[in-house]
Formats: structure tokens, sequence, C-alpha cells
């Protein structure tokens, strides 16, 4: 960093703060700040600062008023605004102070997941605890400014999501959908209901929310549900979504067997006119291989076969059997029988003690019956109740029924094979973990989607959009930045170089940053989370001369070399 002199043709020279580096082989020269207004004695003892060199007085030297970490701020809004959000955002009828302070939460979820009272701090011109407020020019934010910008958010949602629809889907496209359940604080909000918790929360309230994303895993759109909603109830309201607000008559929805069930097919994608993929229920399949639809030793030599039922006449049906899933599930059964049988032996013991023994068919009942259903085994035993003993064993005809379809499943699907090849059926249905990954994001590792502490239906969802923008904008980094993030950055060649579309990728890349720790080029790899704690401290630093406080200026320091690799991946300026 350098203080340069610059002729001017008709006027004084100018003193401009300049800083050299490196791009692309090449020495180049940025100027940070125009210092021509300066007297020139202040501009003499910054040049000596600048080749630290002692000053003759402390009060001389340079003072650091603020130092803000900066970094990050710069990655996720450098992204936001390469993808347009800020002008996505801003396109509706509000204030632009509205649009701004939505556009702030979104990228202050990417970057430090908090409350709404959080936020505002977070952001506020005195007490920022980054660059993003001060960068976004925000001054003075309240908590209840947030709200009436997340209300505004909430308006506009239908014009966001058909924004996002025209630039990721089209005529004849995939459509991933999906659904989760997020846990819930409080009982006042009316979409908060007791249902079935993926979380594993069953004392707490809940909310449904359901997410559309293009084929790559892009989300797309998000509406949210009761918490008592059955998965396939949601898939009406996207359907229409997709025909008459982002006007496609023709798209593929991707959904699993729970989502995409034989009474939606008929009463909901049928007469919508959309082709679908997806799969069918274990108790099915075992009717297929029952009604001798396929033989178990067709797949002694192979791992897919694309049958006919009578029962599905107008669909096409391909079954697949994964080896490493059938291990997988034999093992994780066994477990859990074990798990079981060391619980029904407690019961036994509390039936043949001596001292208040456990008495009466109906207790005994209740114990054994608590313990099965806490493991779902009840059907792999047999017990023998009386009001005095207690008996069991294992069902081995009924394990080894279970056990003869491990690792198969069926994908169904009504497209046919000129649009839609045998495999090519099994790699879509496949890419539904796309969604599955977001709903990871959202939920636990990067946004934080909980706790919602939201008591208004409409605050949720605005909440639920927020975090979904927010995914987006993360989405998009993740694609970018994946050379130095765990993430396996060459996605294409191991799904290429694998024997058979049923088997698992062998993410190669992946798992050498996983056993090195390292990328190719020698640099730390990094989850997404630490990725951005290292690029925060890359710091913006609000400089003064001691004589002449009020005369600021901002200095940067050198960025290390995984921050340097990380902002030419995102191709952004740090210096913002």
């Amino acid at each position: 960093m350098y203080v340069a002199l610059v002729p001017n043709r008709n006027s004084p020279p100018a003193y401009l703060l300049r800083e050299g580096y490196r791009e692309d082989g090449k020495v180049k020269s940025r100027t940070l700040a125009n210092l021509s207004h300066w007297p020139l004695a202040k501009i003499e003892r910054l040049r000596h600062v600048l080749r630290d060199e002692v000053l003759s007085s402390t009060a001389e030297g340079l003072t650091m008023l603020r130092s803000l970490p900066h970094g990050h701020v710069a990655a996720v809004l450098g992204i936001a605004r390469k993808i347009g959000l800020d002008r996505l955002l801003a396109a509706g009828q509000a204030s632009a102070r509205l649009a701004t302070l939505v556009l702030a939460m979104i990228l202050a979820r990417v970057i430090d997941p908090a409350s709404k009272l959080a936020t505002a701090r977070q952001l506020d011109a005195t007490t920022a605890t980054s660059s993003l407020g001060p960068l976004l020019e925000l001054g003075t934010v309240s908590e209840q400014e947030l709200y009436a910008a997340l209300d505004w958010l909430l308006s506009q949602q239908s014009r966001i999501e058909s924004r996002l629809a025209q630039r990721h889907l089209s005529q004849g496209t995939l459509v991933l959908y999906d659904v989760s359940s997020t846990y819930f604080e409080g009982r006042t909000c009316p979409l908060a209901r007791r249902g079935y918790s993926r979380d594993g929360k069953r004392d707490k309230l809940q909310i449904i929310f359901g997410l559309l994303c293009a084929s790559d895993g892009c989300p797309v759109a998000v509406e949210v549900f009761e918490g008592n909603t059955g998965d396939p109830s949601t898939l009406a309201a996207q359907v229409a979504k997709l025909k008459q607000r982002f006007h496609l008559d023709h798209v593929v929805l991707v959904g699993d067997r729970g989502m995409i069930t034989e009474a939606r097919v008929e009463t909901v994608l049928k007469p919508a006119g959309l082709d679908w993929i997806t799969a069918l229920r274990a108790p099915t399949i075992r009717t297929l291989l029952e009604q001798g639809a396929f033989q178990l030793s067709l797949f002694d030599e192979r791992d897919l076969a694309e049958v006919t039922s009578a029962d599905f006449p107008d669909d096409r049906l391909v079954v697949c059997r994964n080896p490493w899933l059938a291990a997988e599930r034999a093992r994780k059964r066994l477990d859990l029988l074990a798990a079981t049988e060391a619980d029904l032996r407690k019961v036994a013991k509390a039936v043949a003690r001596k001292t208040k023994p456990l008495r009466g068919a109906d207790k005994i009942g209740l114990a054994a019956g608590a313990v099965l259903n806490r493991h779902k085994v009840a059907k792999h035993f047999i017990l023998t109740i009386t009001d005095d003993t207690f008996g069991f064993d294992r069902n081995t005809e009924a394990i080894e029924a279970e056990g003869r379809l491990d690792g198969f499943y069926v994908i169904r699907t009504n497209l046919d094979k000129t649009t839609l090849a045998t495999s090519d059926v099994v790699r879509v249905y496949k890419s539904l973990s796309q969604a599955e990954r977001a709903f990871r994001s959202i939920k636990t590792v990067d946004l934080e989607i909980r706790p919602i502490h939201h008591r208004l239906s409409d605050r949720v969802r605005a909440h639920v959009l927020l975090c979904m923008l927010a995914y987006y904008l993360e989405w998009h980094m993740r694609q970018a930045l994946a050379p130095i993030l765990f993430d396996d950055h060459q996605r294409a060649e191991a799904a290429a170089a694998r024997s058979s579309i049923v088997a698992p990728a062998q993410p190669k890349a992946a798992r050498r940053k996983a056993a090195t720790k390292r990328t190719a080029d020698g640099l730390q790899v990094h989850s997404f989370q630490s990725l951005l704690a290292e690029l925060a401290t890359f710091t913006r630093n609000t400089m003064a001369m001691a004589a002449a406080p009020r005369d600021t200026f901002l200095l940067y320091p050198q960025p290390t070399p995984i921050q340097l690799r990380a902002f030419e991946l995102l191709a952004v300026q740090p210096r913002l």
C-alpha cells in the first residue's frame, strides 16, 4: 500500500492511496482513497506509517476508529447482487428501505441466523456486528421495522416465486417436490398442530412446509401448511401453483412414495395433465412379487429391470435392487431386533422377580407393547402373555419375508421410453436427494429455521419464505465454492464413472478432500459455515489520522490464500 502523486494536466496533482496486487500473474494496482483534500503534512505522515517508520510522536499516527468483520458480508452481498436478488426484491411496490431491509434479513440469515431482535441489533449502525448494516446504509434498525419488512415480503411472495420459476423452470422440465416439518415454540399460532414429527419432537406442535425445486435442487417456491396436514394433501396446491401461477402446462413432477400416491395420481395429476415419477410402497412391491411381475432370481446378475403389471396398465415400473442398501437394511433390522430383545428381557425379569412382580396380562401387555412400539418391530416378534408369565420369540418367517425384499424399490412413471430411458427414470427419481439437502440446510446446519417463535400465521409464512430465499442464495454460493468445500465438485464425473445408475455414486473428489482435508492446490477444505467464519476475519477498518479524526478512510487487510481463492471462485470484490 502506498501514496501516489498523480499529475493532472489542467489541475493540481492528485494524491491517491493505492494498493498493489497480483491478478493472473500480472502486477496491478487499485485506488482505495483520494487524499488530495488532505494537508501535505498529513499525507507525509501517512507515508511514514505505510513504510512502517517510527513517527516522532504517537499522536501523529493512524487511529482505527472501528473494525468490523467483512469478508463474509462481501461474499454474500456480492453473490446476491450477481444473481439479481436485490433487483428482484426492489421490483415490488414498496419503499426502497423495505426492500433493503428484506435483503439484509436474507443475508443475515446466511451469515448469522438469529431472532428478529438479534438481527436488528446486528444491522443497526451503533451495534452492528458486521459490515452488513453499514454497507447497506441502514442506519438505525428496529425490530418492528424488520417485522414490517417481513409483512411486505409475504405480500410479494407470488411475484417473487413467479420470477424464480421463469428463471429456473420451463415447459417439459422436471420439478422436485418434497415436504418436511419443523417444531414450533408456543401454542397460539393457528398453523401449529400436532402431527407426524420428522424431528422426533412428539411433545411439540409443528408446521409442515413444502418445497418446489428445479431438477438441480435450486429452490423456486415454498408453502406452509398446518402441522397435521398429510403429505399427499399438499400436492393439489402445488399443481395449481405450477399451472395457474407459473403457467407451466407440461412439467414432470417428481415426488416420493408418500407424496404421489395412487389416489393423488387419479384425482390430481391426471386431471391436470401432468407427468410424474414416484415410487411404490413396500406392500405394493410385495404384491407385485407374489403376482409374479418380477422374480428375485432376475437380480442375481443385474440391479434393475423394467417390468409390467396388470395393476398399472398405463405406467412403467422400474424395479431396482441396491445391494449396498440391502446390506444396510439388514444390519439395521438386526440392531433393532437386538435392542428390542434386550428391552423385552427387562419386562420378562419384571414378571419373574420375587419382589413386587409385574402381574396381570393387561399390564404385561402394555409394558411389552411400549417396547415394541419404540423400535417399530412388533411384526417380528411372537409374544406369549398370561397373568403371571411372559415369553417372546422372533417371528423368523416374517423376518425372512421382509429380508427377501431388502434393497428393492420400484419406480413408477407415466413417461414413455422415447421421453425418458429406463436408467434416466432412476436418475431423476434419485435427484430428490437435492430437495432433502435443501431441508437439511434450511432446518439445521446453515439457516436454522427453528426455533419459530412467531404467533401470527402470516409471520410464520413470511419467516419460512425468508429462509427459502436465504437457501436460494446459499445454493448459488455452494455451486461456486464447491472446490474448496467438502461438497463433491466433480459430481457429473462421479456419476458417469459408476458401474450402474442404481449403485451409489463414487464421489472421488469429495472423498479425497475428506481424507486429506486439503484441496488439490493445498488449501484447507471447509464446510460452508467454517468458510464464512474464515472470510469474516477479513475486516473493514475505518481509519483516521490522530491529528484529524474526522477525516476517515477505509483500510482492508491482505486476504489470506483461502480468502483470496473464495473471492475468485465467487467472482466478487471484497473491498466494497
